[in-house]
């Protein structure tokens, strides 16, 4: 188990470096194109071994070592978040496309199955961390409850906007990204640089600089794909 363990931690970061490298290639060129396409698909094979590999390490380290302690048990419920957020948006962000023509409410058993445990998962996560008094737990997975319920609102109602998948798209993998780079402060940075404690601020500044450019992203192909249709009216 133990050999598992470290493997599965060598591989987690190894994966988690590669994401973290190509994560922002994507979002820079051209969308839809190659580059796109190609460095998009090698993220997210990366990040399904991140979120992989850390939820088998958070199982891990909470219920088969014993010399788990009250900081160990906490941070791997942390990484056991991470995992299902990670893995949730990039499968969020990629059906998204696979079912851009709908025009019905989706009920696909996967598609409803990833936000509901985001938001179980978040849900869960956030109200242990009040108890133990833990801000990382406290209100970083209430990301995961809002994502969860916005998901699912996604799939469980017929589109209205033209091209919506492509804002879904952007949500679910911007996302992820918030993922990789949460992930890499609270657990990478620290021990790269030796830092024995880390202000909880830095924590949560991934979340605080991509959602406003997730917020920019979605509002941009919003207004581009679904202008209004009498400019001239609403300007009066």
């Amino acid at each position: 188990m133990e050999l598992a363990f470290h493997f599965s931690r060598w591989l987690h970061i190894v994966a988690g470096f590669l994401a973290l490298l190509l994560f922002w290639i994507p979002i820079v060129t051209k969308k839809g194109g190659k580059t796109h396409n190609r460095i998009g698909w090698i993220y997210v094979y990366a990040m399904t071994i991140v979120s992989i590999s850390a939820l088998y390490m958070g199982i891990f380290r909470i219920f088969l070592d014993p010399a788990s302690d009250q900081d160990r048990i906490s941070f791997s419920w942390f990484l056991i978040f991470i995992s299902i957020l990670s893995g949730a948006s990039a499968w969020y962000g990629i059906r998204v496309l696979r079912f851009k023509r709908r025009q019905e409410k989706h009920r696909n058993v996967w598609d409803l199955m990833f936000p509901i445990l985001l938001l179980l998962s978040g849900a869960g996560i956030s109200i242990y961390g009040f108890t133990i008094a833990f801000p990382l737990l406290q209100y970083f997975p209430l990301l995961g409850v809002f994502l969860g319920v916005t998901h699912l609102l996604y799939w469980l109602k017929a589109p209205r906007l033209k091209m919506h998948w492509v804002m879904e798209h952007i949500a679910g993998m911007l996302t992820c990204c918030i993922a990789t780079i949460t992930a890499f402060t609270v657990f990478g940075a620290p021990k790269l640089l030796q830092i024995q404690s880390v202000s909880t601020i830095l924590w949560f500044i991934p979340t605080i600089v991509i959602v406003p450019l997730l917020i920019g992203f979605s509002n941009y192909y919003k207004k581009k794909y679904n202008p209004p249709k009498n400019r001239a009216t609403l300007e009066r």
